[in-house]
């Protein structure tokens, strides 16, 4: 937790600092937005939770009174390939790992009023196809809004995992939707572009299994994610 603070406060200064950069006189890379496609490296914080649906029968169910999903830290680290389509429009793909956690806090009455907090890991492999709309540039700054569907793959997904000691079972795949927005920073050599995006899973995580008391108290299972990023693009 301690290392995930240093890399929060590190890119909290970044984005702070890092506009003034953009107020000098000079354009920076006139010739960019001519360019017919070019790359660039993403990283960045995510914030990652479950949204639960519950049972029919999770108010009569005996052994949980509360289950309660909460907000975990993480991080994500990839490539960024950006095709454009026109003047206003490009197409990106930003492949990625994206490692998060999940934390869960349950109130059980067997045994009496107990209470358990536990956390899920996840290793993604984030693959997000995305249009992005940009606005007119004003000398070396520019803000853009995206939308696209992602496909993510976990692979520290334990459905298929025969531990007696699982409190929850998850499947690996899941497709969904992200929606956001950001800036662009024209520097001399590169592009500096924080951006903030909501990343919401569509596919139902659980992995059913009526061994496991919990997953019979739970309808549903989607992963919902912010995710803060940098990206360096050329």
């Amino acid at each position: 937790m301690r290392l995930r603070t240093i890399i929060l406060i590190l890119l909290l200064g970044i984005l702070v600092v890092n506009p003034a950069m953009a107020q000098r006189d000079n354009l920076n890379m006139p010739e960019h937005d001519d360019k017919a496609y070019y790359f660039g490296i993403t990283f960045g914080l995510n914030l990652s939770s479950y949204r639960i649906r519950y049972t029919e029968s999770f108010a009569n169910f005996d052994t949980f009174k509360r289950i309660q999903p909460y907000i975990m830290p993480g991080f994500n680290l990839g490539l960024m390939a950006n095709l454009r389509l026109s003047k206003r429009f490009d197409l990106r793909f930003v492949p990625s790992l994206s490692f998060s956690e999940k934390r869960l806090v349950f109130d059980m009455t067997i045994p009496a009023d107990s209470s358990s907090d536990r956390t899920i890991e996840s290793i993604y492999m984030h693959l997000p196809l995305q249009v992005k709309f940009k606005s007119d540039r004003i000398k070396n700054f520019r803000f853009y809004a995206l939308g696209g569907g992602k496909f993510d793959y976990d692979l520290a997904a334990n459905a298929r995992s025969h531990r007696a000691d699982e409190f929850l079972k998850v499947s690996p795949i899941d497709l969904g939707f992200e929606l956001g927005f950001g800036f662009e920073f024209f520097n001399p050599n590169f592009i500096f572009s924080p951006e903030i995006k909501l990343s919401q899973g569509l596919v139902n995580q659980l992995y059913r299994d009526p061994s496991i008391p919990l997953s019979n108290a739970i309808q549903d299972l989607h992963t919902r994610m912010i995710v803060i990023s940098i990206h360096l693009e050329g």
